[in-house]
């Protein structure tokens, strides 16, 4: 059995391609199992929607989270998850796993995620943090593939054909598109999160991403293209 672990940050298609593996026969798909560990364990400074709830929803700890996840029987367990839910800086309980990291220009990123969250910081946006678990993995010989959110969208088909390549898995037509609405798996966070997608049925580029940053996230923006770099000169390339 393989788990596929995607490590990504907040607005940036990850829920999209949760669902588009969620459309494998050989697929389970787990959302942000490790969200209410980083909320009971992180110095969290905004308020996350449905807080409450999510403490609720999943368990608190790295140990139970990870039992969680192998117990899942499918050939394959696709993890969608949080740079930033990762709280340790060496997290060696991701050399087992095949890992993803997916990035989003960050000006981009920001501009839809203040729509939620007014005032985020740089590790709210998680960049920062995949930039480290990515120059960790690639240090201890377990380099993660890179994909980029706009090469994902120049061809949806011919991208995660090249994904599931490197991932050494079949490609499956199905990954291609969703009934919309919604999906089983999703968080107890989806309506305060998922509605782009809820009325999606397949990867596309959302009537919002030409939305403007605003400005007061400037100072955020600078520091995370730093690390946006460090990731961008790795990405697989949609050509």
């Amino acid at each position: 059995m393989k788990i596929i672990n995607l490590i990504a940050g907040p607005r940036n298609l990850s829920t999209a391609l949760m669902y588009s593996f969620a459309e494998r026969k050989d697929t389970t798909v787990l959302d942000e199992p490790f969200y209410a560990y980083y909320l009971s364990h992180a110095k969290v400074t905004v308020a996350h929607p449905g807080e409450a709830e999510i403490l609720k929803s999943l368990p608190h700890s790295k140990e139970s989270v990870i039992r969680l996840i192998n117990a899942v029987k499918t050939d394959i367990r696709f993890v969608k998850g949080m740079a930033h839910h990762i709280l340790e800086t060496q997290p060696t309980f991701l050399f087992p796993w095949t890992n993803i990291i997916l990035i989003r220009h960050p000006e981009k990123l920001l501009a839809s995620f203040s729509k939620v969250i007014e005032n985020p910081s740089i590790i709210d946006i998680g960049i920062k943090k995949a930039s480290e678990i990515f120059q960790f993995l690639q240090l201890h010989g377990h380099t993660p593939l890179v994909i980029d959110s706009d090469e994902l969208l120049k061809s949806p088909s011919r991208y995660l054909k090249k994904m599931c390549e490197h991932l050494k898995i079949p490609f499956s037509e199905a990954m291609l598109s969703w009934d919309p609405g919604g999906n089983p798996a999703d968080g107890v966070w989806a309506s305060h999160w998922y509605k782009n997608v809820h009325n999606s049925s397949s990867f596309e580029v959302q009537k919002s991403s030409s939305q403007k940053m605003p400005a007061h996230l400037q100072p955020v923006l600078d520091e995370a293209l730093t690390y946006y770099t460090i990731l961008k000169n790795n990405i697989l390339i949609n050509d």
